[in-house]
């Protein structure tokens, strides 16, 4: 150890410094590449975050002492990969991610007591825009969603009432549908009192208007456009599938073209059964008279005077008078004649004839000499498959549908679907951040080697290799070291030089690696050479003890 110590305080304290200097850079630079390559791999926890939201996770993943990194501004962040469901769940349970905005939790931690009506209206409308938009970012495609509503309030002694609207902006991923547009607006007019559907606009983040409130009660709610492009689409994929089945994926085509009317038809119809008539009412009348009149009809003044047959009756005239009894009976019966009526409303949309052409590939065979060979179906198999068609669509022969079914063969023979395992990187089924996880230990290892290979070793043999043997002033060649030299032998022994010489040595010398064995082979040359030139020593050491004093 005295030799050890010894030797260090030989160096010089620039040399020590330096030496010092390039072992720190190279343990933090070795040390950099250890942690980085033996740190945790990182995954997103959550995306597209809040600041209100990324300032509550980021709290409770320091409550709990996990690591973490922000990324884009607070909008992402980063946690352990093995530790990334078990905190979404524990984060689900404290109910985070809000999404942002407010829901009905502003009225758990409110003053009710010192709150006026005014600022508990507002908290309500608040919490229900806050409740919306976190339902409606639920739909699938929807990454985030802002919803404004309208609730106009009714003045006293007011019998008009100004009607409920909300306005709904959508950040999308990709594309709604018109029934998922539809669905949303249907949605908010079932959560706020009062409020219609045709009251809700729906705007994307583009400035696209989805939905402009339009459309009348009653209507279809959807362009006729719409609609005809979205029948049709679902039918083709339907017969797409059936047919696919059976020939096979990617050798059928299918084209379907489908003829609407969108007219609303309102009929009445009254219709009357004369064999079903019903007694409504019945009435019946009878009536008797009876009278007398002379046989002779003659006309007298006798005759028209009163009592003049009754005179003629008892002078036994009977036979000169007629009697006469007349009855009338009279009976009226009102009948009810059956009667329908019936009243039809036939909205738009109507299908009034749908025109299917199906296109269908051929089998293919290899021969003996390895060549694809094609072969068409046969008519029964085309049959089956135009059968299969017609059930898929609803055929209706009086509407007038139509399936073709044709058998030809294909510009290019198909593929194979299923993609097979090419190279050892499809056998291995690397992820991308298995990829990149490979390509950043690649470059640590690379960067590691270039440092040790490039800046260690060199140093390292700087260090070990002794220097040139310098000539004596007397022109002997000496390989000897001095004790302000060590490492660094052929300084020249000149009591005047030998300080100069030992000081350009040092310079000279970068790094300096401390060995026992080095040290004592040092030592042992010194000494020889101490043996050899004493004059020269002497001369070398009273300079030493000058410099010192």
């Amino acid at each position: 150890m005295q030799g050890l110590v010894d030797f260090i305080k030989t160096l010089g304290a620039t040399r020590v410094m330096a030496m010092a200097a390039v072992a720190v850079a190279l343990v933090g630079f070795f040390g950099f590449i250890i942690l980085r390559v033996t740190a945790v791999p990182m995954t997103p926890l959550f995306t597209d975050l809040t600041f209100e939201d990324s300032s509550a996770i980021v709290r409770d993943l320091e409550r709990q002492a996990i690591p973490y990194q922000v990324r884009n501004d607070g909008a992402i962040i980063l946690v352990p990969k093995d530790a990334v469901t078990r905190l979404r769940m524990k984060l689900a349970e404290s109910g985070l991610p809000k999404g942002g905005g407010v829901g009905y939790e502003i009225f758990d931690k409110s003053d009710s007591l010192g709150a006026t009506s005014f600022v508990q209206n507002i908290n309500h409308l608040r919490a229900l825009e806050g409740e919306l938009a976190r339902t409606i970012r639920s739909i699938d495609r929807v990454a985030a969603a802002r919803v404004h509503l309208v609730l106009p309030e009714r003045p006293l002694f007011s019998r008009e009432r100004q009607e409920p609207s909300a306005s709904i902006v959508l950040k999308l991923r990709g594309g709604l549908e018109a029934q998922q547009v539809r669905a949303i607006r249907h949605l908010a007019a079932s959560a706020v009192n009062g409020l219609k559907p045709t009251r809700v606009s729906v705007v994307d983040e583009t400035g696209r208007l989805l939905a402009d409130g339009a459309d009348e009660e009653g209507g279809l709610g959807t362009g006729a456009d719409e609609r005809k492009v979205a029948f049709e689409r679902r039918m083709r994929e339907q017969i797409d599938n059936i047919v696919s089945s059976v020939v096979g994926p990617g050798r059928a085509r299918v084209q379907l073209t489908a003829d609407f009317d969108f007219n609303r038809i309102t009929q009445t119809t009254d219709k009357f059964d004369p064999e079903g008539r019903v007694v409504r009412s019945s009435q019946t009348r009878e009536e008797t008279l009876a009278s007398t009149e002379a046989r002779d009809g003659q006309v007298t003044v006798g005759n028209e005077l009163p009592g003049a047959g009754q005179n003629r009756q008892g002078a036994g005239g009977a036979d000169n008078a007629n009697k006469s009894d007349n009855r009338k009976s009279e009976e009226i019966v009102n009948y009810e004649i059956s009667r329908t009526t019936k009243t039809e409303v036939i909205e738009g949309g109507r299908v009034n004839r749908i025109s299917v052409a199906v296109l269908v590939d051929g089998t293919y065979a290899k021969n003996d000499k390895g060549e694809s060979i094609y072969t068409p179906r046969e008519k029964e198999e085309l049959d089956r498959i135009a059968a299969l068609v017609r059930s898929a669509i609803g055929f209706d022969q009086k509407r007038g549908d139509q399936v073709e079914v044709v058998n030809l063969r294909f510009a290019e023979t198909p593929q194979n679907l299923i993609s097979e395992p090419k190279g050892w990187m499809d056998l291995a089924q690397f992820t991308k951040e298995d990829i990149m996880r490979g390509i950043e230990l690649a470059v640590m290892s690379l960067l590691g080697l270039i440092v040790l290979f490039f800046v260690v070793r060199p140093l390292v043999r700087k260090i070990v290799t002794p220097d040139k043997p310098a000539r004596l002033s007397d022109g002997t060649v000496t390989g000897g070291l001095l004790p302000g030299a060590a490492g660094s032998p052929g300084v020249e022994l000149v009591s005047g030089e030998a300080i100069a010489i030992s000081n350009h040595t040092s310079n000279m010398i970068d790094i300096a690696q401390v060995q026992g064995q080095v040290h004592a082979q040092s030592v042992q040359k010194v000494g020889e050479l101490a043996d050899r030139n004493p004059h020269e020593t002497v001369a070398i050491i009273r300079q030493w003890l000058h410099e010192a004093a």
